[in-house]
């Protein structure tokens, strides 16, 4: 077992127009709404792209859980095609509160380098301002893609508060 210190940031816009967009025009990029996503889909969605950031969470969840979680009317995820290839997705969860957090968003590391993330998180915001969103937030960890912090914050994403934590493998 291994020990390990992890710092969460927690971002946030309050207002659409904070956002910094990217815009990809390449056609073969798309942005595709998955409104009946199954636990399966959603879990090689989750493990292509988490895989490599120790992202657990999820598969931890029974089927049943799961499937109970993604038939919720505020949960949406969209995935990120490349031609006829998956290259990541974006999950948002609409709160109670107004807001609605980014809960998981990422690439699949053959898609780096090609400012896929930059568009996908201008896509993600949109789409959660569509939603009526009055803040929209997500945390990211050191845990996470060394390029995550850094894209957030270029998009216009503010850290309000961050979190020692210590994580065991």
């Amino acid at each position: 077992m291994t020990t390990v210190e992890v710092v969460r940031t927690y971002l946030e816009l309050r207002d659409p127009k904070e956002l910094r967009p990217v815009e990809i025009s390449a056609p073969d990029v798309r942005f595709e709404p998955k409104p009946s996503c199954s636990p399966a889909d959603y879990r090689a969605l989750y493990a292509a792209v988490g895989g490599q950031w120790a992202w657990r969470d999820r598969l931890a969840w029974s089927e049943q859980q799961l499937a109970e979680y993604l038939a919720r009317p505020g949960v949406f995820i969209w995935e990120c095609r490349v031609t006829d290839e998956t290259a990541g997705y974006f999950e948002l969860d609409r709160h109670d509160d107004g807001s609605v957090e980014i809960v998981y968003f990422g690439l699949i590391e053959k898609f780096f380098g090609r400012r896929l993330g930059a568009a996908m998180l201008t896509a993600a915001v949109r789409e959660a301002w569509s939603l009526g969103a009055q803040r929209v937030w997500l945390h990211t960890c050191t845990l996470d893609s060394p390029r995550a912090l850094p894209n957030y914050i270029a998009r216009g994403f503010k850290p309000v508060r961050t979190l020692t934590y210590t994580e065991e493998f």
